[in-house]
C-alpha cells in the first residue's frame, strides 16, 4: 500500500478527485493533505473526505525540518501537488527522489515558471494566440515546471476563447487525466 500526501494551496477541486478516484483502492491511501495557506478551502475538503489536514507556513515549508516530520508521521510514500504554488525545497525532493509529481495547466515548456500558475497562464495562452493548450503532470526538481514530464494532454483553444472557457477545458483535463497518471507512477515505484 503506497500513502499519498497531496499539497494543495487553494480550493483542493484536484485534491478531492484524486481522493475520490482512490477511495477503497487496496494499492493507495491518502492519509494527509498539507496546505500553505491556513485559508484554503482544500482544508474544508480534506474535512468533509475525512483526510487529516495540515498547515505550514511558508517559512516552515522553505525549511523543510517540519515538512520531513510530519511526512514521516504519516508514512508518506509519494507526494502529489495539486495546486500547490510553493517552490519544493531541496531538502525535500532529495528526501522523495523520483516520488513528487505536479500538474501544470499549460503544454510545458510554454508558459510555465514562477508566477505561472491558475488564471495567470490561460491569459498567456490566450494574449499569444495559441491554438491549443493542456496539461503537464511532471516529476519535479528544483525549478519551477522544469522537471521530467511524465504525461501532456491537450485541448484546443478557439480563437474567441476567453482565459474562463480555457480554463474550463483545462480543468476538465486534469479531472480526467491526473487521478490515472498518479496511479501509472506509484506502479513504477518499487
Amino acid at each position: 500500500m503506497k500513502r499519498i500526501a497531496i499539497f494543495a494551496s487553494g480550493s483542493g477541486s484536484n485534491a478531492e478527485n484524486i481522493a475520490n478516484y482512490f477511495k477503497g483502492s487496496q494499492e493507495v491511501e491518502i492519509p494527509l493533505i498539507l496546505a500553505n495557506n491556513p485559508e484554503a478551502y482544500v482544508l474544508e475538503r480534506a474535512k468533509k473526505l475525512g483526510i487529516d489536514s495540515v498547515v505550514v507556513t511558508n517559512k516552515e515549508f522553505r525549511e523543510a525540518d517540519k515538512v520531513l516530520a510530519i511526512m514521516q508521521e504519516y508514512k508518506i510514500d509519494f507526494i502529489v501537488l495539486a495546486g500547490f504554488l510553493l517552490l519544493v525545497p531541496a531538502k525535500l525532493i532529495d528526501a522523495y527522489p523520483g516520488r513528487i509529481v505536479n500538474i501544470h495547466p499549460a503544454l510545458l515548456p510554454k508558459h510555465g515558471g514562477k508566477g505561472m500558475y491558475g488564471d495567470r497562464v490561460h491569459e498567456a495562452v490566450v494574449a499569444c494566440g495559441d491554438t491549443e493548450s493542456g496539461i503537464t503532470i511532471h516529476l519535479i526538481d528544483e525549478r519551477y515546471d522544469c522537471g521530467t514530464t511524465f504525461f501532456q494532454a491537450t485541448c484546443p483553444v478557439q480563437s474567441d476563447d476567453t482565459p474562463h472557457d480555457v480554463a474550463e477545458k483545462v480543468h476538465a483535463l486534469e479531472y480526467k487525466h491526473f487521478p490515472h497518471v498518479i496511479e501509472e507512477i506509484i506502479k513504477t515505484l518499487d
